[in-house]
């Protein structure tokens, strides 16, 4: 039988084999899998609103600047972001007391919430991802993931 046409037989990577986006690209299959199945189908929530909501609900009242540099988002699609959250009654504009010319983003009490919620239905999404790995395989993973975005590790 020709190489490649027996079904049953996993694929050579070839080159693909040392590539990291790849690898990263096949492990975000399975982490969107979970994603969709415990927030994005039950809450309506996509992945960035749902990382907003929990930056707000851990840090309280931020700038726009400064979700969108957490997000590495642009001005414009945070600014989209921020209206279609509005729309829905989970955020809300408010003036900066220590500068009025700036704003700062605002849970709402529906929008705290919708992020107890959504903290509350990480633990489960995770665990369908993470039961694949040991927790020091889990450590340090987050840990180079981290290294690879150039971020520091998170708390």
């Amino acid at each position: 039988m020709p190489p490649g046409k027996d079904e049953s037989q996993p694929l050579a990577s070839g080159a693909l084999a040392g590539l990291l986006g790849y690898h990263l690209a096949q492990a975000g299959v399975a982490t969107n899998a979970a994603f969709v199945r415990h927030v994005e189908a039950p809450l309506g929530l996509r992945k960035v609103e749902y990382s907003m909501l929990i930056l707000l609900q851990t840090n309280g009242p931020l700038s726009p600047k400064r979700l969108a540099n957490a997000l590495a988002l642009t001005a414009p699609n945070l600014t989209l972001l921020l209206d279609r959250l509005q729309q829905r009654g989970v955020i809300r504009r408010e003036r900066n007391p220590d500068d009025g010319r700036s704003q700062h983003i605002v849970l709402t009490a529906a929008g705290t919430r919708l992020a107890r919620t959504c903290a509350a239905v990480a633990e489960p999404m995770e665990r369908d991802v993470r039961d694949r790995l040991t927790h020091a395989e889990h450590a340090m993973l987050i840990e180079l993931l981290c290294k690879v975005a150039a971020r520091r590790t998170p708390h």
